[in-house]
């Protein structure tokens, strides 16, 4: 696998490296030595698809907060999202500061989303499926977000949100 850090300390583009031949390919997308070698959190405990039915469904901005901090492994396995994280740790020079990447099926990228990042995207096409691996169950209790749109981040996002939930649409103003 290829490893490579985003602006955003932490958190990576993650390419599969392909062996190819006359068949097509076989490549590796997953790892525990790799990402522990990129001192990376290898536990991951649950996985999850999101299934969109059409372009400008946005979902996000996610996190939980401690105890239950999570990391993602997020991959675009059919069509292709605009994959949005915001770094949220206080202590962080990047804190605030946010980052895209155009996860698609053809193109097989994945994002590691460290914990304390708020994660989010917007769907690029029809019929689009996403599949995270996470570092942490799902703990309601702690389930977190901030608004897509706040004026705290400024999130330039590539098409129009056709679709957001009522959840998401509602978050506050992101305070800190």
């Amino acid at each position: 696998m290829i490893f490579t850090e985003t602006k955003l300390k932490g958190a990576f583009v993650i390419e599969p490296e392909k062996v190819e031949d006359k068949r097509g390919f076989f490549a590796r997308t997953w790892c525990k030595r790799e990402f522990e070698a990129h001192c990376l959190n290898p536990n991951l405990v649950q996985c999850n698809i999101s299934f969109n039915k059409k372009r400008g469904i946005l979902r996000g901005m996610h996190y939980q907060e401690a105890p239950h901090e999570e990391v993602r492994l997020v991959r675009c396995t059919m069509g292709a999202v605009c994959d949005v994280i915001v770094d949220l740790r206080p202590g962080s020079q990047t804190f605030k500061q946010w980052i895209s990447v155009e996860l698609t099926a053809k193109g097989r990228k994945m994002l590691y989303v460290p914990e304390g990042f708020a994660h989010g995207f917007l769907t690029l096409e029809n019929d689009t499926e996403v599949f995270y691996q996470m570092s942490e169950f799902y703990a309601p209790q702690s389930a977190r977000g901030v608004r897509w749109n706040d004026p705290a981040f400024d999130i330039k996002w590539p098409a129009d949100v056709v679709v957001i939930s009522e959840k998401d649409e509602r978050y506050p103003d992101y305070t800190m």
